[in-house]
């Protein structure tokens, strides 16, 4: 498995590689035929607020879709130490659908696997309560940049690929992204698939026969069920 370390602003220290080479190997526990994680770093050089100036990018690249975490953090260690708990969790969760899908033809819907599952205590433990205080961190300066900073619109461009609409939720799961464009290969339509509970998702797809006045028909189905059940 191959490591590699980029820095932006900053310079990646031995003592920092030395940890993250100690911590990554649990990611071979998870993960099968991973060929390279790679281990970004960047200082913002003027961030309002120093204790979220640094960012550390994780991405494992292996066989199917690349699984990525980010965080934020007062120093490399800390933002590493977040966002090494999210990557796991991601690996997590990729490993279990893939338990659950192997030699079953006709899956269990992802609520009715869970459903079982024993209550979590209110006891949060030091990683729930680090990723809560980034994420209060994080929409403070937000709050604050949106208060004396311009508008701003950033534009990216990715591949336009043709999936389900099941695969495109398990790739926003596996990125960490709130949302996830993609080609529906049912309809041909682009669409974009989010998150809008736990373990519930919705589909948009534009519909250029459509006029202002009219609405599309909704559709209701399982995760990786194909029947469909239509509200109208």
């Amino acid at each position: 498995m191959e490591l590699n370390y980029s820095g932006r602003n900053i310079t990646i220290s031995d003592r920092f590689r030395e940890y993250v080479d100690e911590k990554i190997t649990k990611v071979d526990q998870l993960a099968t035929k991973v060929q390279r994680i790679d281990v970004k770093v960047l200082k913002e050089s003027h961030a309002r607020d120093q204790s979220t100036a640094l960012s550390v990018e994780l991405t494992v690249v292996g066989r199917g879709p690349a699984i990525r975490a980010e965080a934020r953090g007062a120093d490399k260690f800390a933002a590493f130490d977040v966002a090494f708990a999210k990557l796991l969790e991601r690996l997590r969760k990729a490993r279990d659908k893939r338990k659950v899908h192997r030699g079953n033809h006709t899956p269990v819907a992802v609520h009715e696997a869970t459903s079982a599952l024993p209550t979590v205590s209110s006891d949060k433990s030091l990683v729930e309560s680090t990723l809560e205080a980034q994420k209060a961190a994080e929409a403070a300066q937000a709050e604050e940049e949106a208060e004396y900073s311009p508008v701003v619109i950033r534009r990216k461009s990715f591949p336009a690929e043709v999936m389900s609409v099941d695969d495109a939720v398990d790739r926003m799961e596996l990125v960490g992204h709130p949302f996830y464009l993609f080609i529906d290969e049912a309809t041909g339509e682009h669409a974009v698939v989010y998150g809008r509970t736990q373990y519930q998702y919705g589909v948009i797809s534009l519909d250029p026969s459509l006029n202002s006045n009219e609405e599309s028909t909704t559709e209701t189905r399982g995760y990786r069920d194909k029947s469909l059940v239509t509200e109208g």
